[in-house]
């Protein structure tokens, strides 16, 4: 793939991800379905959901389809922009449920940390690492964004994963995806995008 071409794609990429984060201060018409796909017939997809129950989403005009694929917590280097879905700990610091290395041309894209809702009490936090340590139980990394900083613990089972190419092809029944959609008042589902794992990667997002 040509360069300037993947740069694209991972601009299209971090829009869309960053819609979903920003959809944060929305949740009353905001919609993240995560799960497995069931079918897609024409703009139609249905999701098998991981409360268990299926979801029909309306895919807009123009929808696009976003890719990742898992990355190792060895790629993870001071300076690089990530952005880690965690949850506080008790005795400080923050432990991570998920890494999403952005490319080097995304760096600084969407800075910030804000509520998410992978779980309860969750926040993503898109920032620089300034340290990565290697411990005996996992690795820890110092996180610098807008002036602040945050120490966050990531277990060796912990999901890490990285931007990869992907198209409609991808979305194949049992595919793992993340969609962000909006809920109208009569319950319907529409979204722009869809983001789908690659090659057995889980959207852990």
């Amino acid at each position: 793939m040509p360069q300037n071409l993947k740069v694209s794609t991972a601009l299209l990429w971090v829009a869309g991800f960053l819609t979903i984060a920003s959809h944060g201060a929305l949740a009353q018409e905001a919609q993240r379905v995560r799960g497995a796909i069931e079918s897609l017939n024409g703009n139609t997809l249905v999701v098998k959901t991981r409360e268990g129950t299926d979801q029909t989403i309306t895919l807009k005009p123009d929808w696009k389809v976003r890719g990742i694929k898992k990355a190792s917590v060895d790629d993870i280097k001071p300076g690089d922009f990530v952005g880690v879905a965690s949850l506080p700990k008790v005795d400080g610091g923050d432990s991570a449920l998920e890494v999403l290395i952005f490319p080097a041309a995304m760096k600084g894209t969407g800075e910030g940390s804000r509520p998410w809702d992978l779980k309860p009490n969750s926040t993503m936090t898109n920032a620089t690492v300034a340290k990565a340590v290697k411990a005996i139980d996992g690795h820890t990394i110092t996180l610098t964004y807008q002036g602040k900083e945050k120490t966050i613990s990531i277990a060796d089972d912990t999901p890490i994963v990285t931007i990869a190419p992907a198209g409609k092809k991808d979305l194949i029944a049992g595919a793992r995806v993340i969609v962000m959609g909006e809920k109208a008042a009569d319950g319907t589902v529409s979204a722009t995008n869809v983001t789908v794992g690659t090659n057995g990667a889980i959207p852990p997002m």
